[in-house]
Parts: structure tokens; C-alpha cells; sequence
């Protein structure tokens, strides 16, 4: 590093930016999720990094006109079908090239008190945020281990280090993922296949339709997230935080009882999640069958 980019935050952050764009460019990275939100914004900041990208979604319609405006191939993808994730990758190796990254995004965030949940929201939650990873982790791992290369990044949240009511189902599948990616990359140590976390806080997308936030519930714009993901590929880690300033969430399992209840009475965030605003939430809600 020159003397000139020690100096300059401008410098420093230039060389950042031209690092990961070249830890990123040529790799082959598939999205599951990517026709809105989080994912799309991922598949938009990898192509201008020179990344190659397919996305995959259960929304055809969705599917047709986001890869349409990415200009990528769009595969139809249940997360929850492990054929169909198998066709999903194998699809993308024959028309892309072998996966090098997948992301595993997809996911839905159904809120409000639990004993109003049906089972067949609760299972879908599940089925979405966790089996889905899960399978789609064996997938991808059972191509990339013979390889000796790849990686494996699962979009989990803040909500799986911060149990709030209103959000239990939601909170039990992302700290699943977490805990699930963590062994599953300590399982894989030595093989060239790496698994990494990216734990979103609530991001500007539709799952934050009709909630409020605060100073510990914050929001942030899609492409934050974007950038945060981009880093974990070309700069492998374990788990990190969008943005990284939510780091302090990993700290919050190990507080006290007595003080969590209080961090979340002087916060109000033990109402966010209760009482969303169902007018503002309808569209969404509606869309993952709440």
C-alpha cells in the first residue's frame, strides 16, 4: 500500500472497491430470490463488478422481467424442492458455467402474534428460510467438494441474534441458518469450499411494509446489503453484519434476561412486529399467503 492511500480515506476506499471487483469479476454466482429486493440488487451490483450471474425464483412473472432487465439467464426455482434446486444449478452450469458462489436469498418474513399464525404459514417459513438453505447448501456443496473449490453464502438477518416478538417464526429459521452455515463451513474446512453469513438488518424491501423502525430496529437500502456480499466473496468470512455497525447484534444472545426485556421495552421493539400497519403490509402479506 502507498503512502498515498494511507493518507486519503478517498484512496483507501478506492483500492477497497478495486479489490473486490476483482475478487468478484469472472465468477459465476447464482441467486436464489433474485427477481426483487435483496436479491436483485445483488445480481445488479455483481454484473458491474464483471461477475457472471443467473437468478432463480418461484415467481415466473417476476423471474421473466427481472432477468429481462438484468439480461441474465432466469431459472424458475422452489427453494423448498430439492429437484428443483438440483435443476436450478445443474441449468446454470450448462448455460453460465459451474457455480462458483451461491447465494441463498430467498426468504419471506411473516409477522404478528404467534397464536395467530397458521400452520401453513409457520411451514412455509420454515420451508423458505431454512430447509431452503439447507438444501440448496447440499446442492451446491455436492458440486463444488469434487472440485475443490467454491462458496456458499446464506443471507440470514439480525433478526436471528435479536428475538423479538412479533417475529418468532422468522427469528427460529434465520438463527438456523446462522448456526447451520457456521458448522457447515467447519465441516468443509480443507475441502476449498467456503460457507459465509450475511446478516441483513431490515432492509428497504417489502418485508418492511407497514413497520416502523428505531434507533435498534434500523433500515437500510438494498444496495448496503449488495455491497456487504460483494466484500464476503472476495474476501471470504464467516458472518458479518449489513451493515457492519449492526455488528453488536452477535452480543445480544449473552445479555441477560432482565436487560433484553428492558432493551425492548425502551425501545418499543417489542411492538414493531405485533402491531404492523395491515393496510401498508397488505400487498406483501398477501403475497407469502399471511
Amino acid at each position: 500500500m502507498s503512502l498515498t492511500s494511507i493518507l486519503s480515506p478517498g484512496r483507501r476506499a478506492a483500492d477497497r472497491h478495486a479489490r473486490i471487483r476483482a475478487g468478484v469479476s469472472g465468477k459465476v454466482v447464482a441467486i436464489t430470490g433474485g427477481a426483487r429486493g435483496i436479491g436483485f440488487e445483488i445480481a445488479t451490483e455483481l454484473l458491474d463488478a464483471g461477475a457472471r450471474v443467473a437468478i432463480g425464483d418461484i415467481d415466473a412473472d417476476a423471474l421473466g422481467k427481472a432477468a429481462a432487465d438484468l439480461g441474465v439467464e432466469g431459472i424458475e426455482l422452489d427453494v423448498t424442492d430439492k429437484a428443483s434446486f438440483e435443476h436450478f444449478l445443474d441449468t446454470v452450469a450448462e448455460r453460465v458455467g459451474p457455480v462458483d458462489v451461491l447465494i441463498n436469498n430467498a426468504g419471506i418474513m411473516p409477522v404478528g402474534p404467534f397464536l395467530d399464525y397458521r400452520e401453513s404459514l409457520i411451514r412455509a417459513t420454515v420451508n423458505i428460510d431454512l430447509l431452503g438453505v439447507i438444501l440448496g447448501s447440499q446442492a451446491a456443496a455436492a458440486r463444488m467438494v469434487p472440485r475443490g473449490s467454491g462458496q456458499i453464502l446464506n443471507i440470514s438477518s439480525v433478526a436471528g441474534r435479536l428475538p423479538t416478538p412479533g417475529l418468532t417464526v422468522y427469528n427460529a429459521a434465520k438463527a438456523g441458518v446462522i448456526e447451520f452455515s457456521e458448522a457447515l463451513n467447519s465441516e468443509l474446512t480443507g475441502s476449498g469450499v467456503r460457507v459465509s453469513t450475511v446478516m441483513p438488518t431490515f432492509t428497504n424491501t417489502g418485508l418492511i411494509d407497514g413497520l416502523a423502525t428505531n434507533a435498534m430496529v434500523t433500515s437500510v437500502d438494498t444496495d448496503v446489503v449488495a455491497r456487504e456480499v460483494l466484500a464476503s466473496i472476495a474476501d471470504v468470512r464467516v458472518r458479518v453484519a449489513a451493515p457492519r455497525s449492526m455488528g453488536w447484534v452477535n452480543l445480544y444472545p449473552v445479555l441477560p434476561q432482565p436487560l433484553k426485556r428492558a432493551i425492548l421495552r425502551t425501545t418499543g421493539s417489542g411492538e414493531i412486529f405485533l402491531n404492523p400497519d395491515s393496510e401498508s403490509r397488505s400487498d406483501y402479506s398477501r403475497r407469502i399467503g399471511q
